[in-house]
């Protein structure tokens, strides 16, 4: 024999051993293995069902979620747009006020200057309502977190007191919304020497 020959014998011998450890391996139909094929069938069946049945909740999620997305989109645009309505229809009052008093009879002084100090106090009233707090400088030291310094002068103060005010300041929650423009003192004026 040829080595061609034997080589040949050689691989027909591990195929029929495969072959033969494959239909051990294989039940034969219509053979009871460990499951029948109906079965099978079934439990397939389940498990697409449960495929679909997640895929369908997953669907719902995504779409809940995108939904909830586009409501919180629309709250925040909501609340930029109409957030200073309250302060808004408060202000309507101050205005009120405002043109009441300039609706005071020619020569009425007196109650001109009634109404505008009416409107006066409508004013900080409603802006303690929102917590819009005054800052007065007058008398007190120079806070530069409270306090903008427009100049310096002599006076009988101490150097760094608040001996003027141009405009008070006005805080909101406790937050600067605009420092007081204030004048400060340099410290009594040095006598002259002659």
């Amino acid at each position: 024999m040829n080595k061609q020959t034997k080589q040949q014998e050689q691989v027909k011998g591990k195929n029929s051993a495969v072959e033969q450890e494959g239909a051990v391996g294989k039940p034969e139909a219509g053979a009871q293995g460990p499951e029948t094929e109906a079965e099978a069938i079934d439990a397939l069946q389940v498990a697409r069902n449960e495929i679909s049945d997640l895929k369908d909740k997953l669907l719902r999620a995504r779409a809940e979620m995108e939904n909830l997305r586009k409501r919180n989109q629309r709250d925040v645009a909501d609340a930029h747009k109409f957030g200073v309505e309250k302060f808004s229809t408060a202000l309507l009052d101050v205005v009120d006020n405002l043109e009441r008093a300039l609706d005071v009879e020619q020569g009425n002084e007196e109650g001109l200057r009634e109404g505008v100090r009416m409107t006066l106090d409508s004013w900080h009233g409603m802006m303690k309502k929102f917590e819009i707090e005054r800052v007065d400088a007058v008398g007190k030291i120079f806070d530069p977190h409270k306090h903008e310094a427009l100049s310096q002068l002599p006076s009988d103060e101490q150097a760094g007191m608040v001996v003027g005010q141009h405009v008070a300041g006005y805080t909101l929650h406790g937050r600067l919304l605009r420092p007081a423009r204030v004048l400060v003192s340099s410290g009594p004026a040095e006598p002259e020497k002659s």
